[in-house]
């Protein structure tokens, strides 16, 4: 895979883009820019998005079996109907808004929907949340910035990642009932450190059809195949520092879409990275797992 590979879908700029979907039914790719608080979707041959604004920070968005979106924002759960935009209230956020909000979200193979938060402050106080019979549970405290969200393509490990920690987290999963066990370290990285060079943090991720997790390292200018042992297997250098999440898609799943950042960075950075921002894809030779619709 060579940078030339690399093409931006459109000419569409996020300040913050995250949680890129392939929609299973739709197909088509919905992402969200968090603080320029906007869903958006991609059809295929427009160069510019579909967007919905949004009162509030949209962290993630999920495919429901009953048509349209879960979108979680800062001020709680909300539906999306893009046909008609209106949008319903679902749940009050499960947290004080004042001080989190929701942030990568995923639907296991069963149709559960699970969402973490992130603390404003940096501190240890985010949760992931399993939403399940129309409500939160908290299931994994003390993180700091939930992400990561992937499971096995057989449904028995379940991944997560602390961004601020450096760490990618894996567990036992039962899908019957959505219980987690025997929580490890999957993968770890360096934190910053003064005169060394950085190789980033482990932000969104995706799941390819061989079992491998595909890790977007923010502020590593990269992404990250991991084996199923931990084993890096493959690095992909990007056009920007910044990347956020990938997501596979196209008809044969075999694109890999990947959203990125350009707030608050650097000018001399932005003037060296005229994509930051942008939705980048890529022509993989292994394909990645469909998304899930939610049962909720």
């Amino acid at each position: 895979m060579a940078l030339d590979d690399l093409q931006p879908l459109g000419s569409h700029r996020c300040l913050l883009g995250e949680s890129p979907l392939w929609h299973p039914t739709e197909q088509v790719l919905y992402a969200v820019d968090i603080p320029g608080r906007q869903v958006l979707r991609w059809r295929e041959g427009a160069d510019a998005p579909d967007v919905w604004p949004q009162d509030a920070e949209p962290g993630c968005v999920a495919a429901r079996a009953d048509g349209g979106l879960f979108v979680a924002r800062r001020d709680g759960l909300w539906t999306l109907d893009p046909s008609t935009s209106v949008q319903e209230l679902v749940s009050a956020p499960p947290y004080d808004a004042a001080r989190l909000r929701f942030n990568d979200g995923k639907v296991d193979p069963a149709g559960r929907l699970w969402i973490g938060s992130i603390s404003d402050a940096r501190e240890p106080e985010a949760v992931l949340y399993r939403f399940d019979a129309m409500r939160f549970t908290a299931e994994v405290p003390g993180l700091t910035t939930s992400n990561g969200l992937a499971w096995s393509p057989d449904g028995r490990r379940m991944h997560w990642s602390d961004t601020k920690a450096h760490r990618i987290y894996v567990a036992d999963y039962d899908v019957t009932t959505g219980g987690l066990a025997g929580a490890r370290v999957f993968a770890e990285f360096e934190p910053r450190t003064p005169g060394k060079a950085y190789g980033g943090r482990p932000d969104g991720a995706a799941m390819d059809a061989e079992g491998c997790y595909w890790a977007a390292m923010f502020e590593g200018a990269c992404l990250l195949r991991i084996a199923p042992t931990g084993e890096i297997l493959r690095r992909v250098e990007l056009p920007v520092t910044c990347p956020t999440m990938p997501t596979f898609g196209g008809a044969d799943l075999r694109t890999l879409f990947i959203t990125t950042a350009r707030e608050k960075r650097p000018a001399d950075e932005l003037a060296r990275e005229p994509l930051a921002g942008a939705v980048l894809q890529l022509r993989v030779d292994v394909p990645g797992l469909a998304a899930t619709l939610t049962r909720a």
